[in-house]
């Protein structure tokens, strides 16, 4: 979410024995939901490392390839909150993510959720979640405008190009880039390759989930030098929710459809809700 850029566990070090494997291989199974799902002999620090490894790297990279081709094409994409660079990098970057969840199913097998829901969809709750978190992500991101009454200031006008634009990115275009990255690639590898369960009174997902939502707010750390440190903890607690969410509904429905659906929804319905204030201020 460019105009807000944000848009436990307990582990110990072990060795992996064959038993290990074999345990590992039974929980994963139950865990990711493919006929030819196992767990794979890593050690979870470096599955972890990897699993961080992609998540950082894989939009990194498609920054630096968004940059490269707007020199190439004589046109500068070098603003990280410009919606051309936005729209080339975040497609980069879901190509990058489609061809790593190629490559690593070829060690890692098992089922990526790039297909549509089997069972129950959580589509239902994805919508409802995702109108909610669209009025708290405002809430928080703008609670310095909102207590002195002032509506955001936009760096663009307010046309239909401009606003048909970012509509569109936020809320179509963002969920599949990001959550075919952070959930179907990034929870599913950690998830075969450290499988673990976390319970928390009536409810329980697969650890690799929670990890992987603590990655992405961690990503977005940026917010402390932002905004104020309220706002920038608050969009933190938020992200790593959000994160939960999208885990759980990959989970169980064995699809990232309701993930990006929600996503889709969050980030678009937060920006409706801006472009409404912003138009009754100035009417």
């Amino acid at each position: 979410m460019p105009r807000s850029p944000i848009r436990a566990a307990t582990f110990r070090v072990f060795s992996i024995t064959p038993k290990d494997a074999k345990r590992w291989a039974v929980n994963a199974a139950a865990e990711t939901p493919a006929s030819d799902s196992r767990a794979i002999s890593i050690a979870w620090p470096i599955a972890l490392a990897i699993t961080i490894a992609m998540g950082v790297g894989i939009p990194a990279l498609a920054s630096v390839a968004t940059i490269a081709i707007g020199r190439a094409l004589g046109y500068p994409l070098t603003n990280s909150f410009h919606l051309p660079f936005l729209y080339a990098q975040h497609g980069i970057q879901l190509l990058l993510a489609l061809a790593a969840i190629a490559i690593v199913r070829r060690w890692v097998p098992a089922d990526y959720g790039l297909h549509r829901p089997r069972g129950r969809t959580y589509f239902a709750p994805a919508i409802a979640w995702g109108a909610a978190f669209a009025v708290i992500m405002t809430i928080i991101g703008d609670a310095p405008l909102i207590l002195a009454h002032h509506a955001p200031t936009l760096d663009y006008p307010l046309t239909l190009r401009n606003i048909s634009g970012w509509l569109i990115f936020e809320g179509v275009y963002v969920g599949p880039c990001e959550e075919i990255l952070f959930r179907a690639l990034m929870v599913t590898f950690l998830t075969a390759t450290m499988p673990g369960r976390i319970r928390a009174a009536n409810f329980e997902m697969n650890r690799a989930g929670v990890v992987v939502a603590v990655i992405f707010a961690l990503l977005h750390i940026n917010t402390f030098w932002q905004a104020p440190w309220p706002v920038a903890l608050g969009q933190q607690a938020y992200a790593f929710a959000l994160g939960v969410l999208y885990a759980y509904w990959l989970e169980k429905s064995a699809s990232v459809a309701a993930p990006i659906l929600a996503h889709n929804i969050a980030d678009g319905l937060s920006f409706c809700i801006m472009y409404t204030w912003v138009w009754l201020a100035t009417s």
